[in-house]
């Protein structure tokens, strides 16, 4: 299920993305931790997935490109 079969994750997709590169990888680590962020307060399980996989997805293009340090 990608996050078009979502509105409410896509619109949390592009607030996360727009807070860049470094800050995006901080919150998949805290995504991935059970950290609950503004962004994923009121999603179902279901969704967090969905916008967590999305999310990998987005940054696995960047690869090295943008390191966490």
């Amino acid at each position: 299920m990608e996050s078009a079969d979502h509105p409410l994750v896509e619109a949390r997709l592009e607030a996360i993305c727009q807070k860049g590169c470094r800050t995006v990888q901080l919150d998949i680590a805290r995504i991935e931790q059970g950290e609950d962020l503004p962004e994923t307060r009121g999603l179902t399980a279901e969704e967090r997935r969905v916008l967590l996989a999305e999310l990998k997805q987005i940054m696995a293009v960047y690869g090295d490109s943008c390191p966490l340090s």
